[in-house]
């Protein structure tokens, strides 16, 4: 029976930071602040922003919302991404993706500024992750899947991990965060080969495909972690499940997120300890110290 890495015990040591670093911000006279950019009434991002108002009502940070309309004009809409730009009092945006189709994203991406993408969408944040230099920030789901390494003290050290997934959203950056911790990746997709025999031989296997409940028992070993990053509905079960086919792969692995409760509950408290950053970024800026 392995045991269940739950997020909220990870995001509740995050939150406790924030708090603090919130406190002497706010000492400092600087109130970290979160811009959203919301273009239409999407349920899921309605869900996530709810999600991420919450934490920053709990960690002491301010919301400011720019919503808009579906069908809003590209004139519009660019010029409210510049106005969180260029607002100092706002240190980071979260610009929901992906844009209606007449609305140029990857425009809006280049237009975005790094120092203010605390969700890690831009060339700029990417970069960062590649370099390993604080330009911009993570994507909060790759991040997310780290800090649940750090807290339950999975050293990655040495290791070898599986990444199942590409993307530019999870999987090739946290393969280029888990590199950081020197642990050596092996990134698998759709063109690999028997993905199955590259996974039984990590330390640490990362599902973050996208594909619901296509990890099963014939990916995984004994002593293993596994992290799930996947979610979705299942309609067959009525309930929510992840890439990980669950039944099959908790009795065999050592460690493993559920879903829900795992990585998803960690990813907006990400998303606001960003913002807290960037806050405390700005102040350095200006030559003022935060300690």
């Amino acid at each position: 029976m392995a045991t269940l890495l739950k997020g909220a015990p990870a995001a509740a040591a995050l939150s406790e930071k924030m708090r603090r670093d919130t406190e002497e911000l706010r000492a400092s006279g600087v109130t970290p602040t979160l811009g959203i950019l919301r273009v239409g009434e999407r349920d899921d991002d309605l869900s996530y922003e709810r999600g991420a108002m919450n934490r920053c009502a709990s960690a002491g940070v301010a919301v400011r919302n720019a919503v808009l309309p579906a069908d809003v004009d590209s004139d519009t809409f660019f010029a409210a991404l510049a106005d969180l730009n260029e607002d100092d009092s706002v240190h980071g945006i979260l610009m929901f993706r992906p844009l209606p189709k007449h609305l140029d994203e990857e425009k809006a991406r280049r237009l975005l500024s790094p120092a203010k993408d605390v969700d890690g969408c831009t060339d700029a944040s990417l970069a960062g992750v590649f370099t390993n230099t604080p330009i911009g920030f993570a994507p909060c789901t790759a991040q997310a899947v780290m800090e649940i390494l750090k807290f339950y003290g999975i050293d990655c050290a040495g290791k070898k991990a599986a990444v199942i997934g590409r993307s530019l959203v999870v999987g090739r950056p946290v393969s280029m965060m888990l590199m950081h911790e020197n642990a050596t990746v092996a990134i698998c997709h759709t063109r690999t080969p028997d993905v199955p025999s590259v996974t039984r031989e990590a330390d640490l296997v990362i599902a973050c495909s996208g594909q619901m409940e296509s990890v099963g028992a014939a990916y995984v070993r004994a002593e293993q972690t596994v992290i799930d990053v996947g979610i979705g509905w299942n309609e067959e079960k009525g309930k929510m499940c992840g890439d990980v086919r669950f039944e099959e792969v908790e009795p065999v692995v050592s460690a493993l997120t559920p879903v829900p409760g795992g990585v998803g509950s960690v990813t907006a408290c990400v998303l606001v300890s960003h913002v807290v950053e960037a806050a405390k970024r700005s102040l350095s800026e200006n030559g003022e110290s935060f300690i």
